[in-house]
């Protein structure tokens, strides 16, 4: 794992400043403590900055092919590696190291551009190739590694695993863009491909791009999809056969390293099958992860405890207080960029935990996605079957009135919050998926911000996010669509955003076999009735691990990596919390409604809703605003 960065002069070979390229380069150090190396030529500058894993005494980067003309700095693990040398050896390239950098290079010669179809793993890279005079990016199928671009109003092309990385040029306007406030507080993140900022982008996953000198900046290419054919015939008991097959092959190959490796163990089914798939494959006890929390509402380290005693791990717990957020600071200046799923706090400390004992760690993110594990699955489900029974134009004008009518009611028993059902219903599926998953609904949005601003918006909603990706997704399944819009949007823009800032904020590197693309295109393959089963999902999961995990772990209520965020603003956080929302910095935007403001701190405080996740929102937009644009004052 490690961080990459460069700059591109696309109108000619102007002297790349090192400097600069060097100050770029740095801002990413945390991400490769290891080693750091930079190539420039004229026009041209790459910069890496190396956490060694594999091939510790010859992966140095920038690493290049045998006459040096091609040029590669790379984030992340190709898992294949193995099997792709010596099929590039039969074809006459010469390898000079053992790492799976060096079979960029020499694929990019052999297969262009179609190159990253024949790699297994989580990559971001950048690729000179001087012959060519191209620089070529790419990026994983499922988003795991990040990398950003910009292109400047004097033709620099700048790229980096971070937005930090852009800013430390110096050039990148800290101009913010009013649609990504717009993603970010129906989403809690700014969605692919915008940024906070206006002149940068990220490159979307499973996407590549090719730059050449004296030619505009070109769209970026898609080089794979998932497609939920739903289509595969396979009987239960001969799925839950393959599966496990599936699972330990992909394990194996994340398990290659030559540096201490371990996993995350939170005690739910994904951590817990993988560790116990682990422990399988594994000579020696596995290395466990645990964090614990001193509200038991929160705590699963009991569950984790029993699955570590099982397999006899070497299991470490770390017990976070309940009023662990001092953090908050800290994760602004991370994530440069805005970000609001608070659970980036204990997954902070879960990484600041295993980098004490391991260099790598496996996790078991990606599994609520291709398994259907999470809750709002099956709530769509049961949406879906109220909706197919009436069309959306009697729908729309009759629920609509419902939903506007009917009292919030937070306080109440779940089978009385109709408020979000009659909103649901009244929308189309892909709409009320997206207003169900929205931290700020719609009508929220609208109190929230100024008209001024709402002009500036132009018109633009987040929900075009999700109907942009609806339209690619090429299934009319219920489940099949939103597992696909997950696939696109809360795995790459929450999840693994999250996993990989906090963990190379301590230079711990993550895999995630549950999210090895050969297992999600099977999985995609799969009937929706064998991943949600009437109220059970992860059905197929569940069944496959029932010889390998009690039933208490497999079957229990779904927790979550959740922090006591209601509690906190009511207490220890009452008097920050009211000082950010109400106070001048987001005042100073003009673009925050101070009524709304108001009413969201008082209906908290009062007791009368839980505004807690709006809260949050605010909270971490006022730390980005400190935190990342008032840098620009700082030295």
């Amino acid at each position: 794992m490690c961080g990459i960065t460069g700059i591109f002069d696309t109108r000619g070979q102007r002297d790349i400043d090192r400097a600069v390229l060097q100050r770029m380069n740095e801002a990413q150090r945390h991400r490769g403590p290891d080693d750091g190396g930079l190539h420039i030529e004229p026009g041209v500058g790459l910069g890496h900055r190396r956490l060694a894993i594999i091939d510790l005494s010859t992966g140095q980067q920038p690493l290049y092919n045998e006459d040096g003309s091609v040029c590669v700095v790379f984030n992340g693990e190709i898992y294949n590696y193995r099997t792709l040398i010596p099929e590039l050896q039969a074809l006459g390239h010469v390898f000079h190291t053992r790492s799976d950098t060096e079979v960029i290079v020499h694929a990019w010669e052999t297969w262009g551009e179609r190159c990253v179809e024949r790699f297994r793993g989580m990559f971001a890279f950048a690729l000179w190739d001087r012959q060519r005079e191209t620089l070529f990016l790419a990026r994983d199928r499922l988003g795991v590694k990040p990398l950003f671009y910009a292109l400047l109003d004097d033709g620099s092309f700048l790229f980096g695993s971070e937005l930090k990385s852009l800013l430390a040029h110096g050039g990148l306007k800290r101009e913010i863009d009013p649609c990504a406030v717009e993603e970010y507080f129906a989403l809690g993140y700014v969605a692919e491909p915008r940024t906070i900022f206006r002149q940068a982008r990220k490159l979307p996953p499973a996407h590549t791009l090719v730059l050449r000198r004296a030619q505009p900046l070109p769209e970026a290419r898609a080089y794979w999809d998932v497609s939920f054919t739903l289509d595969n015939p396979i009987s239960d008991a001969d799925a839950c056969s393959e599966l496990n097959h599936r699972l330990e092959e992909s394990i194996r190959l994340r398990m290659i390293s030559e540096v201490p490796l371990g996993a995350f163990l939170s005690g739910g089914v994904d951590s817990s099958a993988v560790v116990a798939i682990m422990a399988g494959l594994s000579t020696s006890p596995v290395n466990t992860c645990s964090i614990g929390f001193a509200d038991p509402a929160f705590n699963e380290s009991e569950f984790a405890q029993r699955v570590a005693n099982r397999y006899r791990t070497r299991h470490q717990l770390d017990r976070v207080e309940s009023d662990d957020f001092d953090l908050i600071d800290t994760l602004a200046g991370l994530y440069d960029e805005p970000y609001a799923d608070s659970s980036a706090i204990p997954t902070y400390r879960v990484c600041q935990l295993a980098r004490k004992h391991v260099t790598v760690a496996l996790s078991g993110d990606g599994g609520d996605e291709s398994f259907g594990g999470y809750r709002r699955y099956r709530l769509h489900l049961m949406e879906e079957k109220m909706r197919s029974v009436l069309p959306l134009g009697l729908r729309r004008p009759l629920f609509g009135v419902l939903g506007k009518l009917y009292p919030k009611a937070d306080w109440a028993p779940r089978i009385l919050r109709a408020k979000t059902t009659f909103e649901g219903m009244a929308r189309s599926s892909v709409e009320a998926y997206f207003h169900s998953v929205s931290i700020l609904r719609g009508p929220m949005r609208e109190q929230l911000f100024t008209p001024a601003f709402r002009s500036a918006l132009d018109g633009y909603d987040a929900r075009e996010v999700f109907e942009r990706h609806a339209a690619k997704a090429g299934t009319d399944d219920p489940l099949g669509m939103i597992q696909y819009l997950d696939l696109k949007t809360y795995l790459v823009g929450d999840i693994n955003t999250k996993v990989d800032r906090a963990s190379m904020a301590h230079s711990l590197e993550v895999r995630e076999p549950l999210m090895d693309h050969p297992l999600v295109e099977w999985l995609a393959s799969l009937r929706s009735s064998q991943k949600i089963r009437g109220q059970e999902g992860k059905y197929l999961l569940k069944k496959a691990m029932e010889p390998k995990l009690p039933d208490d772990i497999l079957y229990r209520p779904k927790m979550g990596f959740a922090v006591p965020l209601a509690r906190w603003f009511r207490g220890p956080l009452r008097q920050r919390m009211q000082e950010a929302i109400l106070g001048p910095r987001l005042a100073e935007t003009g673009w925050f409604n101070r009524p709304y403001l108001e009413h969201l701190v008082d209906a908290h405080l009062s007791g009368r809703h839980d505004c807690s996740a709006p809260i949050w929102t605010l909270l971490m937009f006022e730390a980005f605003l400190r935190n990342v644009m008032e840098q620009r004052s700082r030295p």
